[in-house]
C-alpha cells in the first residue's frame, strides 16, 4: 500500500508577549533629521527598557526588551514591528555586548538564551550578552502557514504517486498562499538581509560602535551578509558551524541529508555497542531496522498522548534533532527504546518538537509562556520563508515536473530516512517569489577585521566543505578552525573550541588559520 506520510510538519509550542507583534505605525511619522537615513534615524535613536523577563521558571538575572524596526527598510514609513530581546548583564562593568544567533533560520533567541545562557557566562566579564527573536520568529511577528497547508505540502511531495507531477505543484502553490495569508505584512520582508539590517540597529542602540557576535549555523549566514553589508562595524565575529553561501536549496538540503545519514550510522554503531540498544548489536542490521521502522510508522502512525498520531517522518525529524550533539545519544537511545519497546512516543517527540539548532536542553513547559502562543508552526513556517527569501532560484513549472522524480531518487538514495522530509522542505519554495541574489553574487571578499570560522568533521547539518568554501569566498578576514568531532556546531561539545572562541571574544586571541581541536572524548557537559 502506499506509504501514508506524516500530515503535520514538526511543531514545537513557544511563547509571545501581548505587546509584542506587527505594529504598523502609518506612513504619517516624521522622518529622522538625516537624510541620508532615507528616514531611519528614529529607529536607530530608540531606547531600550530593559526588565525581568516574565514567565515561571526563568532565570532571575535574565532581562527582556525590546527594539522597533522597519517592516521595510525602503520605505521605512510604511510600517514597523518589534523585536523580542533577552539578555544577561555583564559582571565586570562592560565594555560592549556579544550579540548571539542560535541559528534556524526560525530559532528564537531570547528562548536559546533563557534555557543556554549557563554555557556563556563566561563572556559576561567582558560583554552584556544578549540575542533577539529575528522578524517572523517567536515574539517577534511571527509567520505561520497553518498546520494544514504545511501538512499537504507533505503529501502532496511525498507520495509514491508521481505521475502528476502538476498536481503537487498546484498543492505547493496553494500552501505559499496559505503562508501569505497567515504571516501577514512581514513575510514579503523576512529574509536575512532584512535581519542582517536589523541588526545593526540593535548595534546601535545597545550602545556599540562595533558589533560583536556569535553565530551557529544559520546564524553564519546571517555574520556574512552583515559583514558584506556593514563592514566598518563588525567587531569580534565567531561563525560556529558554517553555513554555505553559494548552494542552491535543492544542493544544500541533498548534502544536510548526507549529513544526517553519516551521523545517523555513526550513532548506530555507537549505540550497538551497548546491550540496551533497541537496535540489537550489528550496525548493519540496524541501520535497516531503523528504514523499518519508519516505513511502518508512516503506514501505521503510533497513537500519542496529546491526541495526534506520530508517523515515521515525525521519528526522522526526532533523528536529526537527537543526532545534532554526541551529548544528545544517550537520551535518544532511551527514547527510541521506550517507543519500540512500550509504544511509548514522549520521549521522541521531545526530539521533534525542539528545534533550535544550537543544542538546549528540552523543556517541557515553556517558561516564557504568556497571554498568547506562537504559531504552532512558527518554526518550520520561518525556516522556509527564510531560505526561500535568500534564494534566487525558481525554477519554472515545467522544470520542477521534469526534475521531481529524479530528486526524489536521490535524496531517498542519500538517506531512505531523512530523504523524504528534506525534499519537501526543498520544494516548498515553489509558488513564493523570487529570493534576493545578494547573497550569492556580494558576500564575498570582505574587508572587515579577522573573522573566526568553526567547521566540525562530523557536522551532520552543516558540512565542513561549506566552512572551507565560505572562508575562501570571504577573503583573508577569514580564520578556519578545523574541530575534528562529531555534531552539529562545536561551541557546546568542546572543550577547545569553547576555549579558542572566548579567547578571540574576551581578548582578541585568534589562532593560526587552519589550526584544529583533536576529536575529545567526552563533551562538555
Amino acid at each position: 500500500m502506499p506509504v501514508k506520510l506524516s500530515m503535520r510538519l514538526p511543531l514545537r509550542r513557544c511563547a509571545v508577549a501581548g505587546a509584542v507583534g506587527l505594529a504598523l505605525l502609518g506612513a504619517g511619522l516624521p522622518a529622522a533629521a538625516a537624510d541620508e537615513d532615507r528616514g531611519l534615524g528614529r529607529f536607530y535613536d530608540q531606547k531600550i527598557t530593559w526588565s525581568a523577563c516574565e514567565g515561571t521558571d526563568l532565570p532571575e538575572d535574565l532581562q527582556c526588551g525590546k527594539i522597533t524596526v522597519p517592516v521595510d527598510y525602503a520605505d521605512p514609513g510604511k510600517g514597523a514591528l518589534d523585536l523580542a530581546l533577552a539578555r544577561y548583564r555583564g559582571t565586570g562593568g562592560p565594555r560592549s555586548s556579544v550579540v548571539l544567533n542560535f541559528g534556524g533560520p526560525g530559532g528564537s533567541g531570547v528562548l536559546g538564551l533563557a534555557h543556554g545562557g549557563e554555557e556563556f557566562m563566561g563572556l559576561t566579564d567582558e560583554y552584556d550578552v544578549v540575542s533577539f527573536d529575528p522578524r517572523g520568529v517567536g515574539r517577534s511577528s511571527p509567520v505561520s502557514c497553518g498546520t494544514e497547508a504545511t501538512g499537504r505540502a507533505l503529501e502532496a511531495t511525498g507520495g509514491d504517486d508521481m505521475s502528476d507531477p502538476r498536481k503537487t505543484l498546484a498543492q505547493l502553490r496553494e500552501v505559499a498562499a496559505e503562508c501569505t495569508e497567515h504571516s501577514g505584512p512581514v513575510l514579503p520582508h523576512i529574509g536575512t538581509v532584512n535581519v542582517a539590517h536589523d541588526l545593526d540597529v540593535l548595534r546601535q542602540v545597545i550602545g556599540d560602535e562595533k558589533l560583536n557576535y556569535l553565530g551557529f549555523s544559520y546564524g553564519t549566514r546571517l555574520a556574512a551578509v552583515y559583514a558584506a553589508r556593514f563592514p566598518g562595524k563588525v567587531g569580534r565575529f565567531v561563525l560556529d558551524g558554517v553555513d554555505t553561501l553559494t548552494d542552491p536549496l535543492a544542493e544544500q538540503g541533498l548534502a544536510s541529508v548526507r549529513g544526517q545519514q553519516t551521523a545517523l550510522e555513526h550513532f548506530l554503531t555507537w549505540c550497538t555497542e551497548d546491550i540496551a540498544c533497541p537496535f540489537g548489536q550489528d550496525p548493519r542490521e540496524a541501520r535497516e531496522l531503523v528504514v523499518k521502522l519508519v516505513d511502518s510508522l508512516d503506514e501505521d502512525p503510533v497513537p500519542t498522548d496529546f491526541g495526534h498520531e506520530f508517523t515515521g517522518q515525525d521519528l526522522a525529524v526526532a533523528l536529526g534533532q537527537g543526532l545534532y550533539s554526541k551529548e544528545l545519544w544517550p537520551l535518544l537511545q532511551r527514547a527510541l527504546a521506550e517507543l519500540m519497546e512500550d509504544g511509548d512516543t514522549r520521549g521522541v517527540e521531545a526530539f521533534a518538537t525542539g528545534g533550535v539548532t544550537f543544542p538546549l536542553p528540552h523543556l517541557a513547559d515553556d517558561p516564557l509562556a504568556g497571554e498568547e502562543d506562537v504559531p504552532l508552526d512558527n518554526l518550520p513556517a520561518a525556516l522556509m520563508a527564510v531560505n526561500c527569501a535568500d534564494d534566487p532560484d525558481r525554477p519554472a513549472a515545467e522544470q520542477v515536473t521534469r526534475d521531481l522524480a529524479r530528486l526524489r531518487t536521490a535524496y531517498e538514495e542519500a538517506s531512505p530516512v531523512f530523504g523524504r522530509y528534506r525534499l519537501a522542505q526543498v520544494l516548498m519554495c515553489h509558488g513564493r517569489p523570487e529570493g534576493t541574489d545578494f547573497i550569492r553574487e556580494e558576500v564575498r571578499d570582505l574587508d572587515t577585521p579577522k573573522m573566526l570560522l568553526v567547521g566540525t568533521r562530523g557536522d551532520p547539518a552543516t558540512p565542513y566543505r561549506w566552512t572551507v568554501e565560505t572562508a575562501e569566498r570571504l577573503g583573508p578576514s577569514a580564520v578556519v578552525l578545523d574541530n575534528r568531532g562529531e555534531g552539529h556546531t562545536g561551541y557546546g561539545s568542546s572543550e577547545c573550541v569553547h576555549r579558542t572562541i572566548d579567547d578571540f571574544l574576551l581578548y582578541g586571541t585568534l589562532p593560526p588559520s587552519g589550526s584544529s581541536c583533536g576529536d575529545e572524548e567526552d563533551t562538555r557537559p
